[in-house]
């Protein structure tokens, strides 16, 4: 890690520590106060991992939480709406979930669709940061990160990487990776609407009204259909095989395999859907871009779009060393890594969300999968960069990659989880003294 000596690393903690306590509800964390007042998928799952740094009940109330969402056919949403908040949109009404096809008897409210699948790796490492603690909730939790993984492979897998049904599925909402699939859909019929993120944020930094309008398009389309998987998949004109929900999904199911093994259980299964998710995986390798890339299957056609998201195959767990020369010319190009989009590529923008800026939480699982890939050098970069932008620039939702602005919303819960499980200098020294 570069040299973070003259930073005052205990206040930096306190902060985090703090940010996670602000933004906590009550059993649930939101990601930050006015811009999103509900909790969140993989939000929820690296806040997990924060308080596992400080309160290991707390840690696993929020798995816990986030899984009492589950819908009877396995799938967790990438929203639940805890309590309504009028000044967000899209509202639960909107997505109208209540009668979707797999929701079966689950009754909180919340959206149609998932988003990337990293829950069972970060409760493995929940668990992992106090066993003892940890056992029997891990046990419990187990059938339904099962069950939850089952849906993916059943409902998002047919490739063997798997799809999103919705860019905001990805996580990675405006990504250059989704512009084609976009451009196929005519957003005619949208019901009027009323953003409420750019009340909250400069627009400059959100996705623009066109792609506002087909993300709109696209739930009202999903919601006709009563969020029926196999309806959506035979006639969405947006089908897109993802690499963060493929690279998070592969890492996933290996760690739900250690799992099985803690608990007893037996892995066959487990062990069917690696090996199909691996191939799904190289078969997202774009030889043009010499790094993974979306494919749109509706055309077949990649997405030509060097992203942080090529570069979670180390995470994934591939032991493939031809992005490497890809991943440092980016790096060379960039002041803090990783951008979520090469600054050589012509749709950059370094302050517009997903077209450029710098995410801690890709940071964490690039950073770690380098290292676990013995890619020592390029791991201490990321996560040495990581730190550096945090502690000089505040715990913001994102952060441009070339001066390190901040950017989206402040006081933000996952990149104060990032700081205390990895970017921090004290997360430095217990990993070290753990090992």
């Amino acid at each position: 890690m570069k040299d973070m000596s003259d930073r005052d690393i205990a206040a930096l903690d306190a902060e985090a520590r703090r940010i996670l306590q602000l933004n906590d509800k009550g059993g649930y964390t939101v990601p930050t106060a006015g811009l999103y007042p509900y909790q969140w998928n993989w939000d929820s799952a690296f806040a997990a991992l924060g308080f596992a740094t400080f309160d290991i009940d707390r840690a696993w109330r929020e798995i816990e939480t986030l899984f009492s969402g589950q819908w009877d056919n396995g799938m967790v949403p990438h929203i639940l709406f805890h309590v309504m908040d009028e000044g967000y949109f899209p509202s639960y009404d909107t997505w109208g979930t209540a009668d979707a096809v797999g929701r079966g008897a689950c009754t909180l409210p919340s959206s149609g669709i998932s988003q990337p699948p990293v829950a069972a790796s970060l409760a493995w490492e929940v668990y992992r940061a106090n066993p003892a603690a940890g056992d029997g909730r891990l046990r419990a939790l187990y059938p339904k990160l099962l069950a939850y993984h089952r849906w993916i492979m059943d409902a998002r897998a047919e490739t063997g990487a798997v799809v999103i049904t919705h860019p905001w599925e990805a996580g990675r909402d405006n990504a250059p990776d989704w512009d084609e699939a976009m451009a196929g859909i005519d957003p005619a019929g949208v019901q009027p609407y009323t953003r409420r993120d750019t009340g909250h944020v400069d627009a400059r930094m959100r996705p623009t009204k066109d792609d506002y309008d087909r993300y709109i398009w696209l739930v009202q389309f999903g919601r006709d259909r009563k969020w029926d998987d196999s309806q959506i998949a035979a006639e969405s004109p947006f089908r897109v095989a993802d690499p963060t929900m493929t690279f998070t999904a592969l890492r996933s199911t290996r760690d739900l395999a250690l799992m099985a093994d803690l608990v007893g259980e037996d892995r066959t299964e487990i062990d069917g859907w690696i090996a199909r998710l691996e191939e799904g995986a190289r078969g997202l390798w774009n030889p043009e871009t010499r790094s993974y890339d979306a494919i749109n299957l509706r055309t077949g056609n990649r997405a030509g779009s060097v992203s942080n998201a090529g570069f979670l195959a180390w995470w994934g767990g591939l032991r493939d060393e031809r992005a490497l020369p890809v991943l440092r010319d980016v790096l060379d190009r960039s002041t803090y890594a990783v951008p979520s989009y090469d600054p050589a590529g012509p749709q950059f923008d370094s302050l517009r969300y997903w077209r450029g800026p710098v995410w801690a939480v890709m940071n964490f699982m690039v950073g770690n999968g380098l290292a676990e890939a013995g890619q020592a050098e390029l791991a201490a970069r990321v996560r040495g960069d990581t730190a550096r932008m945090i502690a000089d620039h505040g715990f913001a939702e994102y952060f441009d990659p070339l001066d390190g602005t901040p950017a989206g919303g402040g006081t933000f819960t996952w990149t104060a989880a990032v700081w205390l499980a990895w970017a921090s200098p004290s997360a430095v020294d217990r990993s070290e003294g753990t090992q």
